[in-house]
């Protein structure tokens, strides 16, 4: 995968957010503000067949997204334009999955980044709510809408979801043992009837502490992060 030298380059939280997706062969997805590419790209080569599509607005992280693909073996549709306002090709679709790693912080809290491109990734302009809005419209009867974000803001996200989705299960992402979640995982099917399921969280590293570059996930971030293995709810 190609990332820009700087400004906002994938961590770890798209890898983990693509391999959530219960996807098959034949199924397609939308990746929402898909950036490079991480989050989709990373679905379609640990399910093969599956159909990809992104909306990005910066016009060259759009380009790297087609060019990561490419560069990758795989067909990718990325479409330019704001998330409210989705280009007129892409409102004429709906998908089986829907994803999103939308900004995490809320500017009226924090500073904004240095960097244009960081600032759009990371610091919100679009309201939590018009994202899941956006994905629920996009999403076929029965399919699935899957984002990854804060936890603090897991409360208004969970509003947002139970409004238009249901079947919602909470997945939390546990950096070390004894450390409060930071990220969560929020999967919601559209028309789902089944009651809320709050899964046991992914511990994601072993030591209690950081020691250094050494890298020391755990054996089940392991599989999801190196070797491409389904991050599955039912743990």
């Amino acid at each position: 995968m190609s990332q820009p030298r700087r400004g906002y380059r994938a961590g770890v939280d798209p890898v983990l957010l693509a391999a959530s997706v219960g996807a098959r062969a034949g199924e397609s997805l939308l990746d929402l503000g898909c950036g490079a590419g991480t989050a989709a790209l990373c679905a379609g080569r640990r399910v093969p067949g599956l159909v990809l599509a992104g909306l990005e607005r910066q016009a060259p992280y759009a380009a790297l997204a087609r060019r990561n693909a490419a560069d990758n073996g795989l067909e990718m549709t990325v479409h330019e334009g704001d998330l409210a306002q989705m280009p007129e090709a892409l409102r004429q679709c709906v998908f089986d999955h829907v994803i999103a790693n939308p900004p995490y912080f809320r500017r009226t809290a924090s500073s904004p980044a240095q960097a244009e491109d960081r600032e759009a990734a990371m610091g919100e302009e679009t309201p939590l709510d018009t994202w899941v809005e956006m994905a629920a419209r996009r999403c076929k009867p029965k399919g699935h809408v899957t984002f990854i974000h804060r936890a603090e803001r897991l409360p208004e996200l969970l509003a947002a979801f139970e409004a238009r989705l249901g079947s919602i299960e909470l997945m939390p992402l546990v950096p070390r043992p004894g450390r409060e979640s930071q990220l969560v995982l929020l999967r919601g099917r559209k028309g789902g009837r089944a009651a809320f399921r709050l899964h046991a969280g992914l511990l994601l590293h072993r030591s209690a502490t950081h020691e250094g570059d050494r890298e020391d996930y755990t054996e089940a971030a392991q599989h999801i992060l190196r070797d491409g293995a389904a991050l599955v709810f039912d743990r």
